[in-house]
């Protein structure tokens, strides 16, 4: 197995999959989004809000706003020496203290660790006029996407199976199938027809091409072929920047060999009880 990227940013990796099964491309994908932990406020605390939003509205809205991890320095709360009871290494506390007239940012939370804060300053959460006032205490934990959408690092997250273009020498230029194409991957080059250059992963298999050419009455074959190769994938990860893109593919990754790890052992332990 092997991954190759072609783009990668804090924000976003593009990268292919070689050698591996449909099966294991959906499990990174599952891993990426769910099994990666990441701060999420989940316990509010309003002392005074006199904005126009009920108390679970702004709580909701809180709730969703991404959070800058640093995932050395945190661990979830159940496995914490703390015991649950709550600690610096297992959660961050915020507060927020706002009086209108303004319009009330992630960027009014205040955090006790300088290191931990909103990805954006700019989220806006509820418009206060002259009179209103919000007073908040706010805390933050690590969990997984599993568990809740708030705690998901990735905005998108997926994979489609490489494309394969095959042209035959049946081809004979007329270019029916470069007009019909919605993406822009083919190109006529002499007699014949050919991909462009660095285009090939823009393909979506619409299969637009084939019909196009049976259309021009060549034969009741297509003399262009688009298939997928089931054993390489096209991955495109977008991180909603509490994480970067390659931490959350490398951690992806992690989960799934501990777990595999897991199961060895589990299967071992069974095999040697049966003896």
């Amino acid at each position: 197995m092997e991954i190759v990227f072609d783009r990668l940013e804090d924000s976003i990796a593009r990268f292919t999959l070689n050698g591996a099964s449909g099966a294991f491309a959906n499990t990174l994908r599952r891993s990426m989004i769910g099994e990666v932990p990441t701060l999420a406020i989940e316990d509010i605390r309003i002392y005074d809000n006199t904005s126009v939003l009920f108390d679970e509205m702004l709580a909701h809205r809180i709730g969703m706003i991404p959070i800058k991890t640093d995932l050395s320095r945190f661990v979830l709360k159940e496995a914490c020496n703390c015991e649950g009871v709550g600690c610096p290494l297992c959660q961050v506390i915020f507060t927020l203290t706002v009086e209108g007239p303004k319009m009330v940012t992630s960027g009014d939370l205040v955090s006790e660790d300088p290191m931990t804060s909103p990805v954006d300053t700019n989220i806006p959460l509820v418009k206060l006029w002259g009179d209103q006032k919000l007073v908040i205490e706010a805390v933050a934990i690590l969990n997984t996407g599993f568990e809740h959408a708030k705690w998901q690092p990735t905005i998108a997250c997926g994979f489609k199976e490489y494309p394969v273009i095959e042209v035959s020498d049946r081809c004979d230029g007329c270019g029916d199938c470069v007009e019909e194409c919605p993406r822009k991957v083919l190109e006529v080059k002499g007699q014949t027809v050919r991909v462009i250059d660095g285009k090939l992963e823009a393909c979506s298999l619409c299969r637009l091409c084939e019909k196009a050419c049976i259309a021009t009455g060549i034969g009741e074959e297509s003399a262009i072929h688009t298939d997928s190769d089931r054993t390489k994938f096209l991955f495109i990860v977008e991180s909603d920047g509490s994480l970067p893109a390659q931490q959350i593919v490398e951690e992806g990754l992690r989960y799934i060999r501990n777990r595999s790890v897991d199961l060895i052992e589990s299967l071992q332990e069974i095999s040697t009880e049966g003896l």
